[in-house]
């Protein structure tokens, strides 16, 4: 008996001395890199200021609203849809720290999935962190997950029913934000975001709304923009043409009418914003990968991949040069400001927004240069 004791006794002090160990690393993954608040930021909410079941949750959000002060549109972009996707959130918080409008409002969220911030992919070998060089020094940003964590929505289904369709997909789907729109206030966690991003754009009824994301060099929809019908015929189809004729490659792509939950079809189907995505090369996210580190997913170099080009396995260029964040940036902030530009010269609403770089001064100066 005595032995009994002995033996529960030390177990329960490795579960203690376990727990403390692991409580510290939990809690600061669950603590988001600081975003500063540039010149142009004139409010901070969050998501649970537009849907109050978020309040307390992981799912709650910074929303950072830049207003000029004057009459004219609106544009949201969103960035962290899928954590892994460093492009994405990168571009929004570049934005949020350097943006200027001089007429009109531009809202972002940099964090669209907080909750998938706080976790990585399993089985996936990817850092927890990357690192941007900056002239204060390294500057630590979460790599995180294209899902929301297990932790805050849990078990999967065998099979996701988007709620407002029927449309089935797989059940790992079910904790994807961008399979979940337009959302539902009673619904999972994650519907439950989506239904409070919806809420923002219902409440600060944006002209354009942009959704940023990155994929891998084998996906077809690559280095393109998205566009919902109503933004492709007033706004897409032209921003494409002048980023090509700047020497910037983006391909046009339709928003499938039947293929629900994504942010181009609902949030344009669900309000009068002109509804976009755009998709950018990233190498660290594909099956065809070598080894994952800050400095490859930074970089956008991959070895494995230059050699997938060779054997025409892509749907993008691949050299050595890579794909480096600057670049992926760049095509984010260049998309962004084209679909104001184009909206600009044909609605009297206008939007002009300052002191953000150009994809030239990225490439030169470093996306570190401007955070």
């Amino acid at each position: 008996m005595k032995g009994t004791y002995k033996t529960a006794g030390i177990m329960m002090a490795v579960v203690v001395i376990l727990i403390s160990l692991v409580t510290p690393q939990y809690k600061a993954r669950r603590i988001p890199a600081k975003i500063n608040a540039g010149p142009g930021v004139t409010a901070v909410k969050h998501l649970s200021d537009y849907f109050s079941g978020l309040k307390d949750t992981a799912g709650d959000t910074e929303v950072y609203i830049l207003d000029s002060g004057k009459p004219g549109g609106t544009i949201f972009v969103l960035g962290g849809t899928h954590p892994n996707e460093p492009a994405g959130y990168l571009a929004a918080t570049l934005l949020v720290e350097n943006a200027k409008p001089a007429e009109g409002r531009l809202i972002v969220i940099p964090r669209g999935n907080n909750s998938g911030f706080s976790h990585s992919d399993a089985m996936e070998g990817t850092p927890s962190y990357i690192y941007i060089k900056t002239a204060h020094g390294d500057r630590q940003f979460r790599f995180g997950s294209r899902a929301t964590n297990p932790i805050d929505q849990w078990p999967d289904p065998d099979i996701y029913v988007h709620a407002g369709s029927g449309q089935t997909l797989a059940g790992s789907d079910t904790r994807n934000l961008n399979r979940a729109y337009p959302g539902r206030a009673d619904g999972n966690f994650t519907e439950q975001v989506a239904y409070g991003i919806m809420q923002v754009i219902k409440t600060e009824k944006p002209d354009i709304s942009v959704d940023l994301h990155e994929a891998s060099p084998e996906y077809p929809v690559i280095n393109a923009m998205v566009a919902h019908e109503r933004a492709m015929d007033l706004i897409a189809a032209e921003a494409v043409m002048d980023l090509q004729l700047d020497g910037i490659e983006m391909r046009l792509e339709p928003s499938p009418n039947n293929f629900h939950g994504l942010s181009h079809r609902e949030w344009g189907d669900y309000s009068d914003t002109l509804a976009t995505l755009m998709e950018t090369a990233n190498p660290s996210q594909g099956r065809l990968r070598g080894k994952v580190s800050s400095t490859s997913i930074i970089d956008g170099k991959d070895p494995l991949y230059v050699q997938a080009a060779k054997q025409g396995r892509l749907f993008v260029p691949f050299t050595d040069a890579g794909h480096p964040i600057e670049e992926r940036v760049g095509r984010h902030i260049s998309g962004i400001m084209e679909l104001i530009k184009v909206f600009d010269a044909k609605k009297a609403q206008h939007i002009i927004i300052k002191n953000v770089p150009s994809y030239q001064e990225l490439q030169k100066n470093g996306l570190g240069f401007y955070l």
